[in-house]
Order: structure tokens, then sequence, then C-alpha cells
């Protein structure tokens, strides 16, 4: 078996892969399958950050559009994501790992506020870490969020989960000549505009000289897989 890549790195999972085939909500069979993937990667020795979206509940962006001011709308999304951190890591805690939710937001009654020397001092006891409410700021995503957070916490990558195997040229699903990419720069994915994350993330990603590994979160184990250098995934900037 092949040695880990990286030995600290940020998961970023979207809300909607906490949704299963329903598209909506949380399914609990999902957050198991999400959860004993981590926890696997955990015992490598990998040091986990995780960063979950809130898409599956609440989209502010979406909400703003009837009305509600964005930023109003932004946290009631905020909101969204430490619903899906505490489900997360109850279901991490049930598959035999500690895990601590940290919110950017501070609701000392809910879970643990995010700050650098916390989060440090969990990682290294071998805790994953659920880094919930983005960066606390609207109009940032939890794109954003989790390149941030991997650059404070002197991570060596940012692994993006998707629902494809890396990065197209165009939406594989709809369009059968798209391109995958094995490997692009930073600027070469800004250049072409690819939105696999938003321009905020890539252009912090790039002058932090953040590798960012995109792949598959549908299949058991592909978050070890990739960690070993097994799996499919598109590499950008490393």
């Amino acid at each position: 078996m092949s040695d880990p890549v990286y030995r600290r790195v940020i998961v970023k999972l979207s809300g909607e892969a906490l949704t299963g085939a329903s598209g909506f909500g949380i399914d609990q069979a999902t957050v198991e399958r999400l959860a004993g993937d981590l926890v696997a990667t955990a015992k490598l020795g990998v040091e986990l950050g995780v960063v979950v979206g809130g898409g599956n509940i609440f989209r502010g962006v979406e909400v703003s559009a009837r009305g509600v001011p964005r930023p109003v709308g932004d946290t009631m999304g905020m909101l969204a994501t430490v619903m899906n951190c505490l489900m997360l890591e109850a279901a991490i805690e049930r598959a035999g790992r500690e895990a601590r939710t940290l919110s950017a937001l501070a609701m000392p009654s809910v879970c643990e506020t995010y700050n650098r020397k916390r989060a440090l001092k969990n990682l290294d006891k071998g805790r994953i870490v659920l880094l919930a409410a983005g960066t606390s700021n609207p109009f940032f995503t939890t794109d954003t969020a989790a390149v941030l957070r991997a650059a404070e916490l002197d991570c060596q990558a940012v692994l993006k989960a998707t629902n494809v195997d890396g990065v197209y040229s165009a939406d594989p699903k709809k369009d059968p000549k798209a391109k995958r990419y094995e490997r692009l720069s930073h600027q070469e994915a800004i250049e072409k505009d690819l939105r696999v994350l938003d321009g905020a993330a890539f252009a912090l990603a790039r002058e932090n000289n953040m590798p960012i590994i995109v792949f598959s979160i549908a299949d058991k184990g592909a978050v070890e897989a990739v960690l070993r250098g097994k799996g499919r995934a598109t590499i950008i900037g490393a």
C-alpha cells in the first residue's frame, strides 16, 4: 500500500454531497459512507480539516433573488453549513474517530468557535476538524473558505470533492466531447473559466501556491484513494 501523498489537507465537500439520490436535505446512508471514508483516511496518519457547503439545505444567493438582502441570505447559508458539520461530526464519532466542529460564527452553546490555534491543536491530536460557517463573511463561498483555512492551517493541499472525476472543459454529462484535464496551473484554470472553484478561491490558491485536487466523491474510499495517489483526479497548481 502506498503512503499518503499529503499529511495535512482540507477536504471540501459540497452540501449536495450529503443528499444522496434525493437531491435535498441529508441522506443518512450517504453521511455514514462519507464519515467512514474520512475516518479511514485519518487512520493513515493524515490530518484532516473538512469544509462543508450548505446548498443541500439553503442557498443565500437564491433567497437574495427573492428580496432578502444578500448578507442576510449568506448568513442563513452559513447556518446550514453548521447543521451539516454537526451531522457529519456525529457520524465520524460513530465510526470511531474523534471530531470537532469549529464555527466561524460564534455560537458557543452549539459548538466551538473557530480560531487557528484551536484548529491546529485539534489536528495535532488526530481529530477530524469540521470547519463550519464559511469565512463568516457574506459574498465569500465555502470554496474560498476551504482555501483560506488550508493556507491558515499549513495544509499541503485542498481536496475538492465533486460529482465527476476531475476537471473538464465542459460538463461531461451534457457534452460527450468535453476534454478532461490531468493537470492545470491555477492561471490556466482561471483563464479557461473552468469554474470548478470561484475566482476568489483560485486567486487565493495561486497566491499561496496551494494545490487543488479535484475528484469524484461518488465511490466509497475516494478520499483515501486520492491521497494514496491512486484515485482518478485533476491536479491544479501542483
